[in-house]
This record gives structure tokens, sequence and C-alpha cells, in this order.
């Protein structure tokens, strides 16, 4: 019962996080437009994608009566986490060839860490993974 609890907070929690990050993508496209790789083609379009794909994401997540609209939101935001992660890097390395380090480590170790684990949360509490705990009691 624990773990059901768990990955309800952690689901809900998840699309707090995605639905926030897609407002904001769609409100303010220009800082994620900066650290948009070179080889990204219409910027622009794809950083209002991603926005769209955060919130109907997000949405998908809170839907307690779907279980495969949700698993499947747990997979696309699993995937759309990997996907966005060259972002991330280029973010980085960008921040690093400044004189001022930008955001410097502080920001970015723990970002580079944390993607894998976003990955892995958005499988978990979708249910579309039970790995560590094994199966739900």
């Amino acid at each position: 019962m624990a773990e059901r609890k768990a990955r309800r907070y952690a689901r809900l929690s998840l699309a707090i996080v995605y639905l926030a990050a897609g407002i904001f993508h769609l409100a303010h496209p220009a800082p994620f437009l900066k650290i948009t790789p070179n080889w990204v083609p219409q910027p622009s379009l794809v950083i209002a994608l991603t926005g769209l794909c955060e919130i109907a994401g997000a949405i998908a997540l809170t839907q307690w009566w779907n279980p495969g609209l949700r698993k499947a939101a747990g997979g696309m935001l699993a995937l759309y986490a990997v996907c966005v992660f060259p972002a991330n890097i280029n973010h980085m390395l960008m921040d690093s060839a400044r004189p001022d380090h930008g955001l410097g480590w502080v920001y970015h170790a723990p970002r580079m860490v944390l993607q894998p684990v976003l990955v892995w949360l958005a499988l978990w509490s979708a249910h579309v993974i039970q790995w560590p705990f094994g199966r739900d009691g």
C-alpha cells in the first residue's frame, strides 16, 4: 500500500513539474531557444511542441481511471527526457565556456545526474516498470 501511495505522489508531483515546464515553454520560449543545439530544425516550433507535449503528458499522468493512458504518458515523458538531454548538455557546455561560468556546476551537475532519475521516475510512477522494487503487493 505504501508503494502505491508513493507512486501516486511521485506521479502527481511529476505531473505538476511537467505542467509548469510546459506552460513556461509556451509563455517564455527565449531561455529554451538559447540552449537548443544548432542542429535542431525550426527551434521555435520545437520549443512550442515540447511545451505542448509536457502539458499533454502531465494531464495524462493524472488519469487514475485510465491506466493505459497513464502508462503511455509515463513512457512518452521518459522518452521526452532522453530527447531533451542534448539541450541540457549544450546548456552546460555553453555556460562552462562563459568567463563567469554562467549558472556553474552547482546547477549543472545535479541537472545532469537527475536526468536519468527523471526518466526512471516517469516510468516507475506510471507503472511502466517495477524496478527496483519488484511487483506491487
